[in-house]
Formats: C-alpha cells, sequence, structure tokens
C-alpha cells in the first residue's frame, strides 16, 4: 500500500504491506483525489450535522453508493 510519509501510516499499517512515498512522486494523487471526491458528495464524511447519523448501517449504506456511483462515473 502507498501512502505517503506521515508517521501515523507506519503505526497503522503493517511494515510488510506499507511503502511511503512523498507526494511530490505523484504516486498517492488517486488516492487523495478519491478522498477529496468522497468528501465532496457526501457530507456526513465532513461534518456532523443535519447530515449525521448515529446509526453506523446508514454511514456504510452511503458509502456504498457514493463509491458505486463513482466507479460507474469511472468505468
Amino acid at each position: 500500500m502507498l501512502t505517503d510519509v506521515l508517521a501515523a501510516y507506519q503505526v497503522a499499517l503493517p511494515a510488510a504491506q506499507h511503502r511511503a512515498v512523498g507526494k511530490d512522486s505523484g504516486r498517492t494523487a488517486h488516492v487523495e483525489r478519491f478522498w477529496l471526491t468522497l468528501r465532496q458528495r457526501c457530507a456526513r464524511f465532513v461534518r456532523k450535522t443535519r447530515s449525521f447519523s448515529k446509526c453506523p448501517r446508514n454511514h456504510l449504506g452511503a458509502l456504498w453508493y457514493v463509491i458505486r456511483l463513482y466507479n460507474l462515473c469511472h468505468h
């Protein structure tokens, strides 16, 4: 898994699966673009206001829906 060089990734990911690269390499751009798109399309991942739900199933359903639409638009 490619990530940028933040210490949090080194702690959270197993060393065998983690490869740190600098942001200037451009190798993490697709992941950064996906997270930006997710935050733009699904407000529940940005703020805890009107669009926030306490039910984890609602969050997973919304995430599934956004990812499915994202994939359909990019094929």
